[in-house]
């Protein structure tokens, strides 16, 4: 497979026939109308474009998909205000919706829950066949009678935080309070990628070797605070020390907070 992180993607991506193909090109990947036998392809599915390689090793198609699956059981029943990355964010029992970006937006699970408690989510994610998927999986979400409410909240650009963060966020036009990272932790147990999807989205995305300058970027730039998801054993990144810690069965967020949400 070719580089993918050399491409420029579209915005508001619905690929079909020979648009899929050029789209394909510009993302450095293969097109097939079939799941490949070997390397990865972009394919089109009845639930919007997915990324795909032999089931045995890869497991399911790589996709994003907020309407139905596991956002539609999560929007409905994902405990609300008290999930971790809700408290982490600020979103507490209170009623404080703070502005957030999604800095390492990847599939845009996260920044989907906080966008269905009320958020303003501006999602950047800088490799272009992720964003790809996210994009699809966006304009597809606008168009359904119950997602389309939260996906109004969330806008998606694709961008390089750890270089041009607070650039980005200028263009936008969003003053974030609370900057969201989810580095790309660099497993060395190969036990660690047991999770077939996971291996799909590690050749595409590689380890966040940055990602000390992209916490530093998002503590210049986060007006109140940056939260910062790791495995639950795994050091803090290098640099400034977290000032709080919460804690999940197999995650936890560190807090560099600024000053207080209100």
């Amino acid at each position: 497979m070719g580089s993918l992180t050399q491409a420029d993607a579209s915005s508001g991506i619905v690929a079909v026939g020979d648009e899929l193909q050029s789209l394909a090109a510009r993302l450095g990947i293969a097109w097939a109308p079939i799941r490949p036998e070997h390397g990865l392809a972009l394919l089109e599915t009845p639930e919007g474009l997915a990324i795909a390689g032999d089931s045995v090793h890869y497991g399911n198609p790589l996709q994003v998909d907020f309407v139905g699956g596991k956002a539609a059981h999560r929007r409905r029943f994902g405990g609300g205000r008290g999930q971790l990355v809700a408290k982490a964010c600020g979103l507490g029992k209170g009623g404080v919706t703070p502005s957030i970006v999604d800095a390492t937006a990847g599939l845009g699970r996260d920044a989907f829950v906080l966008a269905t408690l009320g958020a303003e989510v501006l999602l950047l994610e800088r490799v272009p066949a992720i964003f790809a998927l996210l994009e699809d999986g966006l304009w597809r979400a606008r168009r359904d009678d119950e997602a389309g409410e939260i996906a109004a909240r969330m806008q998606a650009m694709h961008a390089d935080a750890g270089r041009e963060l607070d650039t980005v966020v200028a263009r936008s036009g969003i003053a974030p309070q609370v900057i969201h990272l989810d580095p790309m932790f660099p497993h060395r147990d190969k036990s660690a990628l047991v999770k077939k999807d996971m291996r799909l989205f590690r050749e595409l995305a590689g380890d966040d070797d940055d990602a000390p300058r992209l916490l530093e970027a998002a503590l210049d730039v986060a007006t109140h605070r940056v939260v910062v998801k790791r495995p639950r054993k795994a050091p803090p990144i290098d640099g400034p020390r977290p000032g709080h810690m919460i804690e999940g069965k197999t995650s936890r967020y560190d807090l560099y907070v600024h000053r207080a949400l209100k």
